[in-house]
């Protein structure tokens, strides 16, 4: 007890974020009983028809569910493969830039994107990689391709595509925290690898990275755990009717074939199920990661 008095003003501060996390977190849980209910809104909740498993089985029953599921999670390994490992690369090279005003200035630039609307991003790359768009008018001019590429018509483009706008809209943010994990390495150590004659590829293999090891570990187990949570801004955005069989992800099933046409318990259930494979997920890759230690040996 007497901690807590001592912590009474941290604790004080907390609490409105508790108080946050409560409401917009846990109580909305509640709502997860509609997927077992044929829900009607004009209803009180002791009105409801309750119908068990009903709509998890409609949905795994479902054809679509599993290309929805197969998009899902190939673009989400696509992300975590390039979205993940690019911003540590992208920061250990920003980290070797001395020039400081260049480096301000190349920071500056590659934060700016993530302030861009998704809908904007969209629309400017429509134009670019379009029939008449500049990349299609570069590569014909460099005798590359002889006709315009349908970039947007052929759904075996689709994963790459998104993944590349992605990449090109984030890294810079996403190379933010381990930037700041740089920051905290300690100096003498590269000093202690400069006298032994390691150049600074060597420096960063040997000295950087093991010394932001537990970021990296930390931000692979939050990734893992967010892998089936895409959204669906840029499929909404960048797909059409033409690539919709590689375009649709879960969210986007969800919003066609349960709000839209009312199936609220159907869209409950999808959310259920992307919440417990999140789950599984948070926990398989930390068990994982706590087997090895900063040095990658097995604990």
């Amino acid at each position: 007890m007497r901690k807590l008095y001592n912590q009474r003003y941290l604790i004080l501060m907390s609490l409105p974020f508790v108080i946050w996390v409560i409401l917009f977190k846990y109580v909305p849980i509640w709502g997860w009983t509609m997927a077992f209910q044929e829900y009607k809104p004009h209803r009180t909740f002791f009105e409801q028809h309750w119908v068990g498993l009903a709509h998890f089985r409609t949905l795994f029953q479902d054809p679509m569910f599993y290309e929805v599921m197969r998009n899902t999670l190939a673009m989400s390994f696509l992300s975590l493969l390039c979205g993940y490992t690019l911003p540590i690369i992208f920061a250990l090279l920003l980290n070797e830039l001395r020039d400081g005003l260049f480096k301000r200035f190349v920071q500056t630039v590659s934060y700016l994107p993530h302030f861009v609307s998704w809908v904007i991003v969209a629309g400017m790359f429509s134009r670019l990689l379009g029939v008449g768009g500049a990349v299609n008018e570069v590569l014909m001019s460099l005798g590359i391709v002889d006709k315009p590429v349908l970039f947007f018509a052929k759904g075996e483009y689709f994963w790459a595509l998104v993944t590349s706008i992605d990449v090109w809209k984030e890294i810079g943010w996403n190379s933010i925290i381990f930037l700041a994990a740089i920051m905290a390495v300690d100096e003498d150590l590269y000093d202690a690898a400069a006298v032994d004659g390691a150049g600074r590829f060597r420096r960063m293999w040997h000295v950087t990275l093991p010394g932001i090891s537990t970021v990296i570990a930390i931000m692979l187990i939050m990734s893992i755990g967010n892998l089936i949570n895409i959204g669906f801004e840029k499929q909404f955005l960048l797909g059409n009717n033409l690539v919709k069989e590689y375009s649709e992800v879960i969210d986007l099933y969800v919003l066609n074939y349960g709000i839209k046409i009312g199936r609220y318990s159907y869209g409950t259930a999808i959310g259920i199920f992307k919440s417990v494979i999140s789950i599984i997920l948070l926990f398989t890759a930390n068990r994982v990661i706590q087997r090895f230690n900063v040095e990658g040996r097995v604990l």
